[in-house]
């Protein structure tokens, strides 16, 4: 194996990562400079996984019917014009219109990235080519934060995009120079209405969602959009059940380990997504912390998901998906209750140590629930269940931020006034409701399920 090829990947992957967690911090001030509320900017984190949500299932096909190299350097290339699109913006809507840009092109980096390694891997050096390209996918959230908190607080928000431009010309120089030519597979021809359907969906439900109670358009905008996306969901439904070969295969929820670890993860991502937007602004609005103090804050519960990495085979191992999902579930829910108790008189060193534990149990659910997703799927359907799995997992973040700004706004709409740290204290106690709810799924799981991945050893089986 070539290292440099999963490392060129890894660029491409630590970039959009990255950029996907640092704009958090720096969210009170690009409000600010574009004349808008905080909440409302929450556009600008949906759009971003909306875009991902819509493009993601189609880039396996793009990736063979325009090459896989040439895809990967032109997702690179969007990227970048979206990320100096959005440093030049001067209004609310040319930075979400840049921000869907930069989504255009992560939908294409990391999974035609992924695709790249299985071509040019052999089977008995993958994993060591996987470990390489998770690297970054830990150390971008854990960067994210803190690095666009020093940089607005220090210098200015346009930074964190114009970041992005010397680290993705490496990327783009490095994947022209070391990428093989890969043989393209001849594709089947793409189900145009299936894609139409499907991104009438996902962006209909979360940019209504989002912007029901926004204050420059009516609430009836929100709920016709919303409408419109949940029957487009079912139209494709019924779609989907009619061709051979439709864009997101639903008979994959016929496979129990890959149903039940794609619903208990929809409710946990929501609740995960939720934590980006909350906390980052209650201590920037409601602590007074400036933004670099609040990304170095946050970023520890990154840290502890890294730290999960080490340890997560053995206990996987010895206990089994079932239990450990679910005791990650539990404990990630009652640690988001303590986020309702955070005040500005709150020791740093408390809040850190929560964070970080709940960064372990966040990783160790994140961990399990992928690998069981996959733990029964048959290798010819294993770009189906990628497709399927990755639009889910974006449409959950992206509806995580819509959902915490509506607990927002109805706090603020029943209390009165501006917002306050008790708005956030209501909204990190709904979120944590909908983080248990991710474990109801999870009880009917067998005890032995995914055991051949896993390794776990029930009592039967090892009698």
């Amino acid at each position: 194996m070539n290292p440099i090829v999963p490392l060129i990947m890894a660029v491409a992957l630590f970039m959009e990562q990255m950029d996907s967690t640092v704009i958090s911090t720096a969210l009170p001030a690009i409000a600010a400079d574009l004349n808008v509320g905080p909440i409302t900017l929450k556009l600008a984190l949906t759009t971003y996984m909306v875009a991902l949500a819509i493009f993601i299932p189609v880039s396996g096909w793009t990736a063979d019917r325009f090459g896989a190299k040439r895809v990967f350097r032109a997702a690179i290339i969007v990227f970048l014009i979206g990320s100096v699109f959005c440093a030049i913006s001067s209004n609310l809507i040319e930075f979400v219109a840049s921000r869907f840009l930069q989504g255009m092109g992560g939908a294409m980096m990391t999974p035609v990235g992924r695709l790249v390694i299985l071509r040019t891997t052999n089977r008995s050096e993958l994993v060591r080519a996987m470990a390489l390209l998770t690297i970054p996918a830990l150390l971008g959230p854990m960067a994210g934060p803190p690095l666009g908190g020093f940089l607005t607080t220090y210098f200015s928000w346009h930074w964190i995009f114009l970041i992005n431009v010397p680290i993705g010309i490496v990327g783009l120089i490095m994947a022209g120079i070391f990428l093989p030519l890969i043989e393209d597979e001849p594709p089947s021809d793409l189900d145009w209405k299936g894609f139409f359907l499907v991104a009438l969906a996902a962006s209909g439900i979360v940019f209504g969602l989002s912007v029901i109670s926004l204050p420059a358009l009516p609430p009836a905008t929100g709920f016709v959009t919303t409408a419109i996306g949940f029957l487009s969901g079912i139209w494709y439904i019924r779609h989907a059940r009619r061709v051979e070969k439709p864009l997101l295969n639903l008979s994959l929820f016929s496979n129990p380990s890959f149903a039940v670890a794609t619903s208990s993860a929809t409710f946990f991502r929501m609740a995960t997504g939720a934590f980006p937007f909350l906390m980052p602004l209650m201590l920037q609005l409601g602590f007074g912390l400036n933004p670099f103090e609040s990304g170095m804050i946050t970023f520890i519960g990154a840290a502890g998901a890294l730290l999960t990495k080490f340890v997560a085979p053995k206990v996987f191992s010895a206990f089994g998906f079932r239990t450990v999902l679910i005791t990650a579930s539990l404990g990630a829910a009652i640690l988001t209750v303590t986020f309702s108790f955070f005040e500005a008189t709150t020791p740093h060193v408390v809040i850190l140590a929560i964070l970080f534990c709940s960064g372990l149990f966040r990783s160790f659910f994140f961990t399990g629930v992928n690998a069981l997703a996959y733990a029964d799927i048959e290798n010819n359907q294993a770009s189906q269940a990628t497709a399927m799995s990755s639009m889910f997992q974006q449409a959950s973040f992206a509806l995580g931020v819509a959902f915490a700004a509506v607990i927002l706004e109805l706090a603020g709409h029943f209390t009165g006034g501006e917002l306050t740290v008790a708005h956030f204290h209501i909204a990190f106690a709904v979120v944590a409701l909908l983080s248990l709810v991710s474990v109801f799924p999870l009880l009917g799981l067998r005890r032995d399920a995914g055991a051949a991945v896993s390794g776990h050893k029930t009592p039967q089986a090892a009698e």
